[in-house]
């Protein structure tokens, strides 16, 4: 399966702004974290980006390029903008489809997953006069994960672990939508564990260093050891609380579990 996967702006276009982030890096950090799961996870998956950096690309330059690889679908990562009491999740595709269309049957699909885990409201499914729903030569929809504009979604598109969620629910419908086959859990060998992969086990993304702190603290009161890590999402710094990194996820998916009976309910794996 041949997945084109937009990350919507870009470049010299930073899309909606508001409480300090750019549509731009939120967009492109979902996508980066999609492809990552798909080609770590999935197998028969070849994924193309209009852009895995901050560049800019035309919106015919998009749909040119996914209509020339011959792609199977078309999937395009946006954040909304409006009023400050607008809120939530909604997707397209292409107002001139009929709803037994195959973009809507796929629409129908990865709306469900989507809305699973993204803590937003649901805003529904609709159709639009977007280029890239128009243009593109094969079933193509776009997603608008929350509004940059509303305190409460802003929230979210700032925390990594919300970022991770929302590429696992966008993941999830198109593995449900393409039946796309997980990977073999292959068991790991002596020299080469897991691939070479270290699984980290992160117990909190946090904008304060020291909110990050105290959870140390919390989870050092559990007996489980931890320290704090800075990192980058969407052009920010998040201070992660790190409490084990594994050659095995299977270990590391137990830690995980330790995390989470302490009461860590933002806990999740980092692959790297």
């Amino acid at each position: 399966m041949k997945l084109y996967l937009d990350p919507g702006h870009g470049g010299d276009d930073p899309g909606a702004q508001g409480h300090g982030l750019d549509e731009k890096d939120i967009t492109l950090a979902i996508a980066l974290k999609i492809r990552s799961i798909l080609q770590n996870d999935y197998e028969n998956i070849d994924v193309k980006m209009s852009r895995n950096s901050d560049k800019t690309r035309s919106l015919a330059q998009r749909s040119s390029e996914a209509n020339a690889w011959g792609a199977d679908f078309f999937l395009a990562i946006h954040i909304n903008s409006g009023p400050s009491s607008a809120q939530g999740y909604e997707d397209y595709i292409y107002n001139g489809l009929s709803n037994s269309s195959k973009a809507a049957q796929y629409q129908d699909i990865i709306h469900a997953e989507v809305k699973k885990v993204n803590q937003l409201q649901d805003r529904g499914q609709k159709k639009a006069n977007f280029h890239v729903l128009r243009e593109t030569n094969m079933p193509a929809i776009l997603t608008e994960n929350g509004f940059i504009s509303n305190d409460h979604d802003a929230s979210l598109m700032k925390q990594s672990s919300w970022i991770q969620k929302v590429a696992q629910g966008h993941v999830n419908g198109l593995a449900k939508a393409f039946g796309l086959k997980r990977k073999p859990n292959e068991p790991p060998k002596p020299d080469k564990p897991d691939s070479g992969s270290l699984f980290k086990v992160i117990a909190g993304s946090f904008k304060s260093k020291e909110n990050a702190d105290e959870r140390v603290e919390q989870l050092q009161k559990k007996g489980i050891e931890s320290f704090v890590d800075s990192t980058k999402v969407a052009g920010e710094t998040w201070y992660r609380v790190q409490a084990g990194a594994f050659s095995n996820r299977e270990n590391a998916e137990d830690r995980l579990a330790d995390v989470q009976k302490a009461g860590i309910n933002d806990a999740f794996l980092v692959a790297e």
